[in-house]
């Protein structure tokens, strides 16, 4: 095996850093995983571990010398380590702040000090705010609506400026509500996707907020693993040091979603019947609509999602079915 190049992938136990692990590994890449497990999980990296082209350095990334041990010799940086969650930030603005803003500073400085070709890190579909265009368009975007949007901005102006004053290429890939495999369905900021799934087969209660008409693009993990490797190999100046939206371009409302589970698991022959919904308040900080135009990733990073909402919504129904 001719191990090619070395990439460092923060966040690398979470959900989406632990997919990207995943690729890279199986890739011949010489991956560096980072991780603090303050949201990630040892089980996500498990079956990774012994791997001869993985290693794994437990580390926070609000320290700066944690960045620079693991970063040192790295010819790419993904940065995927954030507290995500707009009730998380709404609830803890100071930690959120801490971690998406100082940690990914230090990121940027250290793959700066390392000679890094690119960093691509975790932007966010919240930066759009209080935009009500449909679809999003990346040069478009609102008044951030909420601390972890706020954070999520920084991220993108840092990198400009990284950019453009120390010669640190970069590209910003916003999410739209990824999903998948390995995405926790536990603890009060659990996305919505597996907290459905959870209750539909374990608890029999599902809390809506609001009445169900809020609509999101909700996005497979094999697209966004697919839009990282894109982007990483990228080398049109157009391409990068840029922000790229990572969705499907389509929205689903939550009603519609509660809809396709339910189907999906009575397939799995689970009962979702007697299931009970209470419709409770509005989130603060939530918009009401979200849907991308993917326009500008297909035509500079040739992204083309490969899994629909239903599709990757089978597969994560069958991987829940095994493992909630």
């Amino acid at each position: 095996m001719k191990i090619k190049e070395r990439i460092v992938i923060t966040g690398a136990a979470g959900f989406i850093g632990s997919h990207l692990c995943d690729y890279f590994v199986d890739n011949d890449y010489e991956v560096v995983g980072l991780d603090n497990f303050a949201t990630g999980f040892k089980k996500n990296i498990a079956h990774i571990r012994s791997k001869p082209n993985f290693s794994f350095m437990e580390g926070d990334i609000r320290d700066l010398n944690v960045c620079k041990q693991a970063i040192s010799g790295a010819d790419y940086v993904l940065h995927q380590a954030a507290l995500g969650s707009v009730p998380r930030s709404i609830s803890d603005p100071m930690q959120t702040n801490e971690v998406n803003i100082s940690g990914f500073l230090n990121v940027l400085i250290a793959s700066h000090e390392a000679g890094v070709k690119k960093v691509v890190y975790a932007a966010s579909s919240s930066t759009y705010g209080s935009s009500e265009q449909l679809p999003k368009v990346e040069e478009t975007i609102g008044k951030p609506l909420s601390p972890y949007a706020i954070t999520k901005y920084v991220n993108e102006l840092y990198a400009d400026v990284f950019f453009n004053t120390y010669g640190l290429n970069t590209i910003g890939l916003r999410y739209f509500n990824v999903f998948g495999p390995r995405q926790d369905a536990n603890g009060a900021y659990a996305a919505v996707i597996p907290k459905f799934v959870k209750g539909l087969m374990t608890e029999g209660i599902i809390t809506l907020n609001g009445d169900g008409s809020y609509s999101r693009d909700f996005t497979y993990i094999e697209n966004v693993v697919q839009a990282n490797v894109k982007a990483l190999l990228a080398t049109s100046d157009h391409a990068n040091n840029t922000v790229f939206n990572v969705a499907c371009g389509d929205r689903t409302t939550l009603n519609e979603l509660l809809e396709i589970l339910k189907e999906l698991l009575e397939h799995h022959h689970i009962k979702v019947d007697d299931v009970t919904i209470i419709h409770g308040p509005l989130r603060p900080g939530d918009v009401p609509h979200s849907q991308a135009s993917i326009e500008k990733a297909k035509d500079l990073l040739n992204y083309f999602p490969e899994y629909n909402v239903r599709q990757g919504l089978e597969k994560s129904v069958a991987w829940y079915i095994e493992n909630l």
